[in-house]
């Protein structure tokens, strides 16, 4: 793992985010707009025409990965057929060195880069620069975190957590632009810097959305163009493809890319929606000179034969991020490494260790609204209590809480001492009213804390029954 984790602080970066207002109306704005987008477009027919199309987009990733192992093979010849170079890497140590080697071998010295969370999760441009490479992130938002040393917040708007004026003031600081508040003044004036990029590098990198086995194929979505520029214009191009990427054919692809941006921008289809085949051919005029495919594992196989198998079905859509209250309150970076939200509670136990990150399986309500929004009906809710069950299993959790559960299981198998809490808990509240002692007064500090019913229930049942008697 290249990058740095943070994953076991996320309760004290939460409460820095929790009291920062900018963050706070940046990602408030953001995720509520991208929720009611999405809903717009994925139901603009009928509810059951959007919810057809999650189960067959969530068929289609099932069973590519059912097929997993003999897709990939299939993907690799098929590549090669149609001029890819194809490498394999187990970990992100040897992707990076690979990139290395190709960039060494062409005598590359400066490299654009399209949008991939894939290598973000390795860490590559860190490795290309301290190499001694330029890397330039070309999506606009990558770019902005790029110039202020960040990392991106959220999968699809990696710039979320910020507002105009920061935005703004980093263009300022650090290209010298004039200083405007008018949005498109701003794009211009990147668009401008970045064309220069653009023109002279020697190196593409892309991820890719899908990975089309029976085409051998790279699929792409992007809105800004910059993806299709990294993948053509430089005379190298390298796609970075998780595993899990693998699709079974064009069928499933076509059907995947329109679920990926109705749940991510709310879009029924992207502006820029490519399909690449390999290096450019004589006949076309244009394309790189030179191609490859670096398939990544690093940790992806360890989670395909586990019950945690359905969280590579994932799309990287976002759309679990802009449904997830924990996530609108805190934005992505409190949760400490690459992927934020409901999905990166998930994926980052299971690819960095679950001691890594103990907090991020209870960084969760359990509303269920991460499944409801998932295009491909990822069972999220259900993941994050298995891995809570794991952390318990392995050790992992407080000791305070595990005597209060133990405490708890105490009063709950005995009917006698359940009738008893019951009537201990109706005049402890009615002694303290709406205070509550210890960690229950982190709730009754913001909001009234309920009343407990005059009557239990069983002693309701036995009046009822002595009544009809």
């Amino acid at each position: 793992m290249s990058v740095q984790l943070n994953s076991n602080d996320f309760v004290a970066l939460a409460d820095i985010a929790l009291h920062n207002p900018d963050l706070q109306q940046a990602v408030g704005a953001g995720t509520r707009g991208g929720y009611q987008r999405r809903a717009e477009t994925m139901f603009a027919h009928s509810r059951e025409h959007g919810e057809h199309m999650r189960q067959q987009a969530a068929e289609a990733k099932r069973r590519a990965l059912r097929k997993l192992p003999d897709l990939l093979e299939e993907a690799e010849r098929n590549l090669i057929a149609n001029g890819w170079q194809v490498a394999w890497a187990e970990d992100a140590t040897e992707a990076n060195q690979l990139v290395l080697d190709i960039a060494r071998r062409h005598g590359v010295e400066s490299v654009t880069k399209s949008k991939s969370m894939l290598s973000e999760e390795l860490g590559v441009n860190h490795v290309m620069e301290a190499a001694g490479l330029r890397v330039v992130e070309t999506d606009l938002g990558e770019y902005i975190i790029q110039l202020n040393n960040e990392t991106p917040s959220h999968i699809v708007a990696p710039v979320m957590h910020m507002t105009k004026a920061e935005i703004r003031d980093i263009f300022v600081r650090e290209l010298d632009m004039s200083p405007t508040d008018d949005a498109e003044e701003m794009v211009a004036f990147a668009r401008k810097m970045l064309r220069e990029d653009f023109l002279s590098a020697d190196m593409g990198i892309s991820g890719a959305n899908f990975l089309i086995a029976e085409t051998g194929s790279i699929g792409l979505v992007m809105n800004e163009g910059n993806g299709r520029m990294c993948t053509s214009l430089p005379r190298v191009h390298i796609a970075l493809v998780g595993i899990e990427k693998v699709v079974e054919t064009v069928e499933d692809y076509a059907t995947l890319t329109q679920v990926l941006p109705s749940s991510a921008t709310g879009q029924k289809l992207t502006v820029y929606t490519n399909i690449l085949n390999g290096p450019g051919r004589a006949a076309e005029g244009d394309g790189p000179e030179h191609s490859y495919v670096i398939l990544v594992d690093n940790g992806r196989s360890q989670i395909y034969g586990t019950d945690y198998a359905e969280a590579l079905a994932c799309i990287r859509c976002g759309a679990c991020q802009n449904a997830c209250p924990v996530y609108r309150s805190t934005g992505g970076h409190a949760y400490g490494w690459v992927y934020g939200g409901p999905i990166g509670a998930v994926l980052t136990p299971l690819l960095v260790g679950l001691e890594n990150a103990q907090p991020l399986p209870h960084a969760s309500s359990l509303c269920g609204s991460c499944k409801q929004v998932c295009p491909v009906d990822i069972d999220l809710p259900r993941m994050l209590l298995d891995l809570r069950r794991d952390l318990v299993r392995d050790g992992h959790s407080k000791p305070g809480w595990d005597a209060a559960m133990k405490l708890w299981a105490v009063g709950m198998t005995s009917p006698a001492r359940f009738a008893l809490g019951g009537k201990a808990a109706r005049a402890g509240q009615h002694i303290m009213g709406d205070y509550m002692p210890g960690i229950l007064g982190n709730w009754s500090k913001h909001r009234d804390f309920p009343d407990f019913a005059p009557k239990s229930f069983r002693q309701l049942w036995r009046e009822r029954r002595d009544e009809r008697a």
